[in-house]
């Protein structure tokens, strides 16, 4: 059990080291051999856990979506009313963006950047399914504008990313009242006039 835990461990390190360098360096310039030192684990040891820079990265990816996606669709159900929902999913993501910018910051790079492999970035796709789906049922019940989904993300959802980086940057701070304008803004950039 101990040997696992230490597994589990090391694979973690590396996976945090990875999301820190490339945050920092991004990816070209970030090499298997620094990643193996800053997760502390000899060059060696990634290859008992990744095929190569590139699967992981790709897992990386995967696993931040993954927690990402949870936590955006943590406090959502599928009963609420489109307008709703995607009120909750949209806070989340924001909640998710602002408290957890290294992650944050890592998914934006990875989403702007050609750096991950295209059944990765499916995998990806698939975890937001459940905001997919809400689009979905919007657009059949005329709320939403029945444009592509990336279009939808585009206006609604990658603002965020903008503002987390002005944030970060000390340029802006997001407070309660900012996050509401920002919520009505991306709702008003995708809702139909019935709304």
């Amino acid at each position: 059990m101990a040997k696992l835990q230490k597994s589990i461990e090391k694979r973690n390190a590396l996976i945090k080291a990875t999301i820190e360098l490339v945050n920092n360096n991004g990816f070209h310039a970030t090499p298997m051999s620094k990643i193996a030192k800053m997760a502390n684990v000899s060059p060696a040891t990634i290859y008992l856990y990744f095929d190569n820079k590139q699967d992981l990265v790709n897992k990386t990816y995967i696993q931040v979506k993954s927690e990402y996606t949870k936590y955006a669709f943590a406090t959502y159900s599928e009963t609420m009313s489109v307008k709703e929902g995607f009120e909750v999913i949209w806070k989340r993501i924001a909640d998710f963006k602002l408290k957890e910018c290294e992650n944050a910051m890592f998914l934006a790079q990875c989403d702007n950047t050609p750096m991950i492999d295209e059944p990765s970035r499916q995998e990806g796709i698939k975890h937001l399914q459940p905001l997919l789906d809400l689009w979905t049922r919007g657009k059949k019940e005329g709320i939403i504008k029945p444009i592509s989904d990336y279009l939808l993300y585009a206006y609604a959802i990658n603002p965020l990313s903008f503002l987390m980086m002005a944030q970060k940057r000390g340029a802006f701070k997001l407070d309660k009242t900012h996050i509401e304008e920002a919520f009505e803004s991306a709702w008003s950039s995708i809702k139909t006039g019935k709304q």
